[in-house]
């Protein structure tokens, strides 16, 4: 759980993912198109993503991909991402972030 921490604090987006995961590619899409440059671990990839994966079920995140959190902040999975891109939140809670200029 330690680790986790780490790894979302040190950037203003991280996204967890998988290769194999379609909605994963969705949420990454997303934010690429933004202009936004994510920090994106695949769990499928990366040394302990199975530990990783059992931590982020511990935060209560399920499906645990895709999962992504903005300024340390557990935002949620695709379909709270979803709902904030089409409430116009999304954008305004990147520029707190530092994630996005515009």
């Amino acid at each position: 759980m330690e680790n986790l921490q780490k790894m979302i604090s040190e950037k203003s987006v991280v996204i967890f993912s998988k290769n194999s995961c379609c909605m994963s590619h969705t949420i990454k899409t997303l934010f690429f198109d933004f202009g936004v440059n994510p920090t994106i671990y695949e769990l499928d990839e990366i040394n302990r993503g199975k530990e990783v994966e059992q931590a982020l079920a511990q935060l209560g995140c399920s499906p645990t991909v895709p999962v992504v959190f903005i300024g340390g902040q557990l935002v949620g999975g695709a379909n709270q991402v979803m709902s904030l891109h089409l409430n116009r939140s999304l954008l305004p809670m990147l520029k707190r972030a530092g994630a996005l200029w515009l």
